[in-house]
């Protein structure tokens, strides 16, 4: 055994798979000496409790509490056009590069990479270990696993996932989409996707993480992307989790910005039966900027949790946040966003905002926007409102010969509409605004 546990925790489970991984000499040493230090962090560390304040309304106790199956070989049995359906396939979207894996595991029979242009370089994490360790050496510098408990046990068992370098002053003419797709064969298994985006100085790109399922299996998805962005860089990152409505997904974005950057961020959660989606950005030169949005839709006994986290470390720099939930059933939404100023961070200009529709009487949302601010020369603000369908609008439309199930999905797609109308991705923009429409019917 690797390290000492508590016999009979839930940590316990992840002892024997862990020893066979490290048991691969494949992985270079650096690599697997930081698995064995995240594995032995996130033996100490435990899952985390509602003791925690952090996962304070979020109980992960349903996957602490289950004994999943590491899907460390090749699995599935997906066809190429099964594809279609996660793509946004809407004209020109089957030219997007795309990067697709199965059940964790990099397909490169189902993917759309071999022609790539100047610039521009995709490759899977197994791979990349020895054909760009000079890009990969990034990875654990950008997110820390000590005090995360998730992110250690990705880092202890990363494998696979994407790994995307945009050269500098190149900007990418297509998305580039990282699909995550999981079929029956992933039935009680778990997958640890690492991904690592890095853009070069005064590169755009738009990238596309996709998470979806085949089937309607119990599965647990703990996936980690860290984020480069250099100076006057532009990356916009679209996180779309639409996982099996009986999975479990836990997803850490961390981003690291340099001067003059944007990192643009728009996180959709429609998916599993439990979702934790964290988004953290560190403004760390002159001038960047960061815009964070997302939209959760959710029904029955879904819950979903959303954190953020912006952190201003230089002055002069601009943040934006906006977050909509549509919560219907007995679902409960968790949003926990906080901006944080540092003392050298004068001239910051910050907003964040929240707003929660409930379309029935047993859906629950906790939100707590936060700011701490240790600046004196500075713009911040935030808010967060939580309501209902409004009556009267309700009756406006009815009173028009519009029937009460179509008003009630109008008006919720109106709720939706803004923070839709900031995807500039039009195949995007248009699939989410039809499945919003859709969704509650």
């Amino acid at each position: 055994m690797s390290t000492s546990v508590v016999v009979g925790s839930p940590v316990e489970s992840y002892v024997a798979p862990f020893d066979e991984l490290v048991g691969d000499a494949s992985a270079p040493a650096w690599v697997q000496s930081m698995r064995r230090a995240a594995f032995d962090r996130f033996t100490a560390l435990g899952f985390p409790t509602t003791k925690n304040e952090d996962w304070h309304f979020t109980s992960v106790a349903p996957i602490a509490d289950s004994e999943f199956v590491l899907l460390a070989a090749k699995t599935g049995d997906i066809k190429r056009d099964e594809l279609a359906a996660f793509s946004f396939a809407t004209g020109q979207t089957a030219a997007w590069y795309t990067m697709v894996f199965v059940n964790g595991r990099f397909a490169p029979e189902l993917s759309d990479c071999a022609k790539l242009p100047n610039g521009v370089k995709l490759w899977d994490l197994a791979s990349a270990w020895t054909k760009a360790p000079d890009v990969v050496d990034r990875i654990g510098k950008i997110t820390s696993y000590d005090l995360n408990a998730f992110t250690a046990l990705n880092t202890a068992f990363m494998h696979d996932g994407a790994v995307v370098q945009i050269a500098k002053e190149t900007e990418v003419d297509r998305p580039i989409h990282l699909l995550f797709i999981t079929d029956a064969n992933a039935a009680k298994g778990v997958m640890h996707p690492r991904n690592l985006i890095v853009l070069g100085r005064h590169a755009k790109a738009t990238v596309i993480e996709s998470y979806v399922s085949t089937s309607e299996a119990v599965y647990f998805t703990n996936a980690v992307t860290e984020v480069s962005v250099a100076e006057g860089a532009t990356l916009r990152h679209y996180k779309m989790q639409r996982e099996a409505a009986r999975s479990f997904h836990v997803g850490t974005i961390e981003a690291s910005q340099a001067k003059d950057s944007h990192y643009v961020s728009f996180s959709l959660a429609t998916g599993a039966a439990l979702s934790r989606t964290n988004v953290y950005t560190t403004l760390g030169g002159e001038g960047a900027g960061a815009t964070l949005n997302g939209l959760y839709m959710l029904g029955d006994d879904q819950h979903c949790d959303h954190q953020t986290q912006i952190v201003h470390a230089q002055p002069n720099c601009f943040s934006r946040e906006l977050y909509k939930g549509v919560l219907d059933g007995r679902s409960h939404g968790v949003f926990n966003g906080k901006v944080y100023v540092h003392p050298i961070a004068q001239k910051t200009d910050g907003k964040q905002t929240n707003n929660t529709l409930l379309l029935s009487d047993t859906a629950q949302i906790d939100t707590k926007p936060q700011l701490e601010i240790f600046a004196d020369d500075v713009k911040c603000t935030h808010g967060a409102t939580v309501g209902q369908i409004d009556r009267t609008a309700l009756f406006y439309l009815e009173s028009r010969g519009i029937s009460r199930p179509l008003a009630r999905r109008l008006l919720t797609y109106a709720f939706a509409a803004d923070v839709l109308e900031t995807l500039e991705v039009d195949e995007i923009r248009q699939s989410l605004e039809t499945a919003t429409l859709e969704r509650f019917v």
